[in-house]
């Protein structure tokens, strides 16, 4: 993948939390949520990852790429139009 969005970046940019507020069981924890699966899992990380994707979805983020490789080096894409936000999410946030 040359390609990518990285989730910790587009949680924080969206809902206007600092970097320390975007690890995993953090962002889970703010949407309500509690952490599915084994922990260091990478198929129980993926799945979290894509329920915290879907929440973001839900509240009207436009997930973009932001992240790409350029001759073997990591580059941050930036996007022409506006951030869109939402406020924080509070604990709890059911659905």
């Amino acid at each position: 993948a040359k390609k990518w969005i990285n989730i910790r970046k587009s949680y924080g940019n969206f809902y206007k939390v600092p970097r320390n507020q975007t690890k995993l069981t953090i962002m889970l924890k703010n949407l309500g949520m509690d952490y599915d699966g084994r922990p260091h899992s990478g198929l129980d990380d993926s799945k979290n990852i894509a329920r915290i994707a879907i929440s973001m979805l839900q509240d009207g983020c436009k997930l973009q790429v932001n992240e790409r490789l350029h001759a073997g080096q990591l580059m941050t894409v930036s996007s022409s139009a506006p951030l869109e936000g939402a406020p924080a999410p509070q604990m709890p946030h059911y659905r």
